[in-house]
């Protein structure tokens, strides 16, 4: 037993000093960050959205994190500019997502404004892009008769219709496009802001 405390409390130490150099470190550093000049806070319908994309596992094959020119091609895929700290000032917890099955939607509402789209692309992936391999989510909507006031129809197109039947979103769906479509970080930021101190190859710190 003597000889096993030094060992265990060395251990505990090593965790200790792990734990707060990788986690407690960082954690204060990037707290001090300001939101970006240009970022709004979420509104109380795009936060319950927001809840949702990680419940239903958005951030699985989603990443939330434009690269830089010299790590990845996003900016020539439309996806924009390399992200930076200030554009997460908002975000708890972050969802930036490391697997891209599907593209980077950080700039989503810029890319693709148009509420309607997102929700005929929630319902039914493949009624928008016939190769798509996104899953669908209906229920997240409701098929009705006829349409009450105040209802949501999504559009469909002619091979996707129900016959006698309208679709309409359900709240969930359409908190879930508010905060997609508030996913816009193409606000300009100082070139030295998008610096990657850990990634120095190229142009990549100029």
């Amino acid at each position: 037993m003597n000889r096993s405390l030094p060992l265990v409390i060395l251990a505990m130490a090593i965790l200790a000093f792990a734990t707060v150099m990788l986690v407690v470190a960082p954690k204060v550093q990037i707290g001090r960050e300001p939101a970006a000049a240009g970022l709004k806070p979420y509104t109380t319908e795009q936060l319950r959205g927001r809840a949702l994309y990680s419940s239903l596992g958005c951030v699985y094959c989603h990443s939330q994190q434009p690269r830089a020119p010299d790590q990845a091609p996003d900016a020539e895929r439309g996806w924009g500019r390399a992200s930076i700290a200030a554009d997460y000032a908002y975000d708890s917890p972050h969802l930036m997502g490391t697997m891209r099955t599907g593209p980077d939607l950080l700039n989503v509402g810029a890319r693709l404004p148009s509420a309607s789209w997102q929700l005929t692309h929630l319902y039914q992936p493949r009624a928008v892009s016939a190769w798509s391999i996104m899953p669908a989510y209906p229920f997240l909507f409701e098929v009705k008769d006829r349409a009450s006031p105040g209802d949501r129809v999504v559009w469909l197109p002619e091979d996707r219709r129900i016959p006698g039947k309208v679709v309409v979103a359900r709240p969930q769906a359409r908190d879930l496009v508010a905060y997609l479509l508030s996913l816009d970080r193409t606000y300009p930021v100082p070139r030295s802001a998008i610096r990657d101190d850990g990634y120095s190859r190229g142009g990549a710190t100029q």
